[in-house]
């Protein structure tokens, strides 16, 4: 009997899961844990189903089946694991829809494979092979002295050139977060065919108040150039990369290079990225269309972050958005979001992109990955191995073209 109620509780686990990662809940109580066990649900598919399959084969055959509520608990197990099977699906579809929206875009071959030996052990991505970390480095002070740091990423092999670079902008809301854990599946996956990347922290709120964040990344930004030579890298091509509110500073600072209102001390500085690729960013912070959670604006934005009420200071919030801030010269963008996003609505991000896209010269590529979650790229996945393809193929060809426009 012990056996068949383990299994009865495994599948409504399962089922509850399920239903939690269908309809996240929005409540203030509930929104964090429900958005975690969700990402767990959905970008966790395939280990679960595996660890869920070992674990009924085990109890079936301690005599599980022999009562009804063991029956029960299989049917309810089977069925969750159906739909996740159906979510592990998706993330596989996801290499066909970005490689669809890269054609035009990329004529050239297959991109570099991510190594699925990471997909299948994600752990491995704290040892990749042929990249080199520099943790800890030092590229401002904060008012009190005190160091904001970032690490490297770059090839092991030696380089016949400088290299291309790209800035790693980690979220959190603007008041949580660091450069030690998200990110770096990308990072790797760029250092490994040949580019430097550089993954920042930056001042955060409640401490820093606005725009003291994207200061610092543009700081950042302004390092990567200042150090390119011992860096080897190419000072003429920096990319710009992260999500959430990282993703929010990434098309930000993309927009605003040369604004010597955000670059107190170094105005002059060349702050001019080449390609931005933020995920699941927040990009209109005045949210005119309504479709964020209240609380993004009650309980961080306005209280925290700006520390000025929104309908007040209409204006400071309209500064920050990205969505207000396009311009014919903004570089070229890939914009990837997911349509089960539970914290950050993919409408805002759809805003974005129409706006930009209607002034911009630049590609403006819009990846709208079904059935992602918030935060799907934080481990190596199914899902996260074609999207960092997809980006490196991005950023080689927006790079390809930069030269060839050079030597016309």
């Amino acid at each position: 009997m012990v056996a068949a109620i383990l299994l009865l509780v495994l599948g409504l686990v399962a089922a509850a899961g399920t239903l939690n990662a269908a309809r996240p809940s929005t409540r203030w109580w509930a929104i964090l844990p429900s958005w975690l066990a969700a990402w767990v649900t959905v970008e966790l598919a395939a280990q679960l189903i595996l660890a869920s399959t070992v674990a009924a084969a085990v109890l079936v055959a301690l005599g599980a089946l022999d009562h009804a509520v063991g029956i029960a608990g299989l049917v309810l197990l089977v069925t969750a694991d159906g739909a996740g099977a159906v979510g592990a699906m998706h993330a596989q579809l996801s290499r066909r829809a970005l490689r669809d929206l890269l054609t035009e875009l990329d004529p050239e071959p297959d991109p570099p494979r991510f190594p699925r030996s990471h997909v299948v052990l994600p752990f491995l991505m704290l040892r990749p092979r042929g990249v080199v970390r520099e943790r800890g480095v030092a590229f401002a002070r904060e008012p009190s002295g005190r160091p904001i740091r970032l690490d490297v990423y770059r090839p092991a092999a030696e380089a016949a050139g400088p290299r291309p670079a790209i800035v790693q902008v980690h979220g959190g809301a603007w008041v949580v977060g660091s450069r030690a854990e998200q990110g770096i599946p990308l990072l790797n996956h760029l250092a490994a065919n040949g580019w430097v990347g550089v993954n920042i922290d930056y001042r955060m709120s409640p401490f820093a108040t606005w725009p003291d964040h994207v200061v610092d990344v543009k700081r950042a930004i302004a390092w990567v150039r200042e150090h390119a030579g011992e860096l080897g890298v190419d000072p003429g091509f920096v990319a710009i990369t992260g999500g959430s509110a990282g993703g929010h500073l990434t098309a930000l600072a993309a927009l605003t290079a040369g604004d010597r209102s955000l670059q107190p001390g170094f105005e002059d500085a060349d702050t001019t990225v080449q390609a931005a690729v933020p995920f699941y960013g927040v990009y209109d912070l005045l949210d005119e269309r309504r479709v964020h959670l209240p609380l993004l604006h009650s309980w961080i934005l306005e209280p925290l972050v700006f520390k000025a009420r929104r309908a007040e200071h209409p204006e400071r919030f309209r500064d920050a958005s990205p969505t207000h801030r396009v311009h014919r010269d903004a570089p070229p963008f890939l914009v990837i979001h997911g349509t089960r996003d539970s914290l950050v609505p993919p409408a805002d991000a759809r805003g974005f992109v129409e706006r930009l896209r209607s002034v911009s010269e630049a590609p403006v590529v819009y990846a709208e990955l079904r059935g992602a979650q918030h935060a799907f790229d934080l481990i190596p996945s199914p899902r996260t191995a074609p999207i960092a393809e997809a980006i490196e193929r991005f950023l080689h060809t927006i790079r390809v073209r930069s030269r060839e426009r050079q030597l016309v």
